[in-house]
């Protein structure tokens, strides 16, 4: 009460805060101590046995109180980016102007056939095997021998598997006689989980500067559809290589996988220092979104797609009675499943090295009876290296088609 200088007493500990964080106490020393409050209030002639009515209603008052510090912990933990979740991480983000991204979907590069400059244009829909569509994710003009390449994404989101040579001809474009896929498609996402999400801020977190690589890096990454960028610039006065592609002097270069030309362009202009011309074999034009402007001024932004490189695996796993008869099966969908979902040191970005020993995790989760040989990788069928590294405008895609798998 107001103006009151009583002050309770109880011999239940109290959590406290150190330099390591919240500490809760024990629950065998609140039981500890609620139990000698009751007793205490009786006069010291209670029976303190957990089977007595007292005894339960102490184990109920203690599991109140240490369910109210088990959420004060989460509350705590919830503003330390590496330990946030949910609502929290949300939140989080929503300081660095980020939100999570919603399911992705697969994209999958498509090589089209047909009349000498016919513009297949940006929505056109191909059909997989599987009945599954993909949308053209910007206009695609074949070239004087009747070839154009481009990138379709799928048109429902989530881990949706494209193989390769499964793509076909769905919407007629006159002058377009066909669509295939050389290699698997980049498969999808589900809703961006909370490592995935704390891993994007981490790579954002320059995404409201304007300038710096990592600025426009966070920019390009924001970009809805977007699974993932590298940035790098040439500020030489003449050609250099980088990562397996030459940059021309003075340029700018973005690799980018999944997203619209148009969202792609627009976040590379919004970010690109003025004066740097950009690189690529994707061209957009795009018009300044400044109100300021009562002639909008146009330009002209290059990015480069992603090349989807399909990655060879090839596991060898020790015979035994116990080796099921979908062992091959069992290790394949496992295999493709550990990679699309891979996440931090495990995850293969543009330009990255693919490890075989990445793939000992999925294989050995498979079951007991998995006694691993040797798992190889390559970028052709049996491969025999440990490693596989990719230049920086390629993706790495793993499909059933891509792996072996040998029980000896």
């Amino acid at each position: 009460m107001s103006g009151s200088n009583t002050v309770g007493t109880t011999s239940v500990p109290a959590p406290t805060m150190t330099d390591a964080g919240f500490v809760a106490p024990a629950e065998s020393d609140i039981l500890a101590g609620v139990l000698a409050d009751m007793n205490a209030a009786f006069g010291n002639v209670l029976n303190t046995d957990l089977s007595t009515p007292q005894g339960q209603l102490a184990m109920s008052l203690t599991a109140i109180v240490g369910d109210a510090y088990d959420q004060m912990l989460a509350l705590f933990n919830g503003v330390d980016p590496e330990r946030a979740w949910g609502r929290m991480q949300d939140a989080i983000g929503n300081l660095y102007f980020i939100t999570r991204k919603p399911a992705t979907a697969t994209v999958v590069t498509c090589q089209c056939t047909g009349a000498a400059g016919t513009i297949v244009p940006q929505g056109t829909l191909v059909q997989d095997g599987s009945t599954n569509t993909y949308g053209a994710d910007g206009p695609i003009t074949l070239d004087g021998t009747g070839y154009g390449s481009g990138t379709f994404s799928c048109t429902v989101t989530g881990a949706v598997e494209c193989p390769p040579g499964s793509i076909g001809v769905y919407q007629s474009v006159v002058g377009l006689t066909s669509v295939t896929n050389a290699a698997a498609g980049v498969t999808g996402g589900a809703v961006e989980g909370r490592q995935a999400f704390e891993l994007r801020r981490e790579q954002t977190v320059a995404h409201n500067a304007m300038g710096p690589l990592d600025a426009l890096a966070g920019e390009v990454l924001s970009t809805p559809g977007v699974t993932d960028a590298y940035v790098c610039e040439n500020s030489a006065a003449n050609p250099v290589s980088v990562g397996g592609v030459t940059l021309p002097a003075h340029s700018l270069y973005v690799c980018v996988n999944g997203g619209l030309d148009a969202d792609v362009a627009l976040a590379i202009l919004r970010k690109k220092p003025p004066g740097c011309a950009s690189v690529g074999n994707s061209r957009v034009v795009v018009v300044d979104p400044n109100a300021a402007y009562a002639t909008p001024p146009e330009y002209t932004v290059q990015f480069t797609r992603a090349q989807a490189v399909p990655v060879y695996v090839a596991v060898v796993l020790a015979g035994g009675v116990n080796v099921p008869s979908t062992a091959v099966t069992d290790v394949q969908a496992a295999i493709v499943a550990g990679f699309a979902a891979a996440t931090r040191a495990e995850r293969v970005a543009i330009g990255g090295t693919v490890y075989a020993s990445n793939f000992y995790t999925s294989v050995s989760g498979v079951g007991d009876w998995v006694k691993i040989v040797g798992i190889t990788v390559g970028l052709a069928a049996q491969p025999t290296a440990p490693t596989v590294a990719l230049t920086i405008e390629q993706i790495p895609v793993v499909s059933t088609a891509t792996i072996s798998v040998q029980v000896v």
